[in-house]
């Protein structure tokens, strides 16, 4: 494979590894919010763009409203999930909230599938088609946005978390719950908060990725996976894991499809992901917790 062909692969990469941390962020803030692992994130991903869909071309919407309604209704999704089956089950286990999160996928699914039928659909590029040219590498306006809009996003929420009182409260509560409902914050409405976030950043990234690669309503399922694989690379639980190990995933699995061979696309990325948790199952980011016994 010639070299003048890298920089294409690399500029693929970081647009897919963009759209990767930001569906790591969202498992990353339930994660610190609850301790669960959220199933539905994937989703999120596929209602956000599919809802964006319907609003643009059967309800006429603009573009930029249809995915202002989009994002904002999954944000709602998420807040649903989290006040109703989650915050009422009986049973607080861990395991049996994972479990709800995996049965409120296959809801999603089913009705994503019954809503918008199995058709593959799409949304109009951002900026149109025409590519700019830079160091050999064609670069699309929509991978422009891709980037601009994470950088964007992920700025805001580095700021939100260490600049204002309510991102202090979420960390607080995520590192110490006992402790912060002690000092009078409502733990209850932060979680609520932390998946209202997560929805809202799942349907970003199934937005921005719709015009590059079609949706369909079991589009987010891997999509979501490789999100998670992102966030278990970088650290899970680690927000700047959760970026690098989404970034590096998707520069890995785009180097690999070109140098290699895109058959192997997706099985190079996971292939990555059980060398690094073998050889550090913390991931790049995370630290091990060592308990005496």
């Amino acid at each position: 494979m010639s070299g003048h062909l890298i920089p294409q692969f690399l500029v693929s990469g970081i647009t897919n590894g963009s759209i990767y941390a930001l569906i790591a962020l969202g498992f990353c803030l339930i994660q610190n919010a609850t301790g669960i692992v959220n199933f539905a994130q994937g989703d999120f991903v596929m209602l956000g763009a599919m809802i964006a869909i319907s609003l643009y071309q059967a309800a006429n919407l603009p573009l930029p409203a249809a995915f202002v309604i989009a994002i904002f209704a999954v944000a709602l999704i998420g807040v649903a999930l989290q006040q109703g089956p989650i915050r009422h089950s009986r049973n607080r286990d861990i395991l049996t909230l994972v479990m709800i999160t995996v049965g409120a996928s296959i809801t999603f699914h089913g009705a994503g599938m019954l809503i918008w039928g199995k058709n593959v659909r799409t949304l109009p590029a951002l900026g149109g088609d025409t590519p700019v040219f830079i160091l050999g590498a064609a670069i699309l306006p929509q991978t422009l946005w891709i980037l601009s809009l994470s950088l964007i996003v992920l700025g805001s929420l580095h700021l939100f978390f260490h600049r204002t009182l309510l991102g202090k409260a979420v960390r607080a509560a995520a590192d110490n719950p006992f402790g912060a409902v002690l000092i009078g914050i409502s733990v209850r409405n932060l979680v609520a908060l932390g998946f209202g976030l997560s929805g809202a950043l799942g349907a970003l990234a199934g937005i921005l990725i719709t015009p590059i690669t079609s949706m369909s309503y079991e589009g987010g399922l891997m999509l979501g996976l490789k999100g998670f694989a992102g966030a278990i690379l970088g650290g899970y639980g680690s927000t700047l894991g959760a970026v690098a190990g989404g970034l590096l995933l998707g520069i890995l699995e785009s180097l690999g499809a070109g140098l290699i061979s895109s058959a192997y696309k997706d099985a190079i990325a996971f292939v990555v992901l059980l060398g690094i948790l073998f050889l550090r199952p913390a991931g790049l980011f995370g630290s091990v917790q060592v308990r005496r016994l």
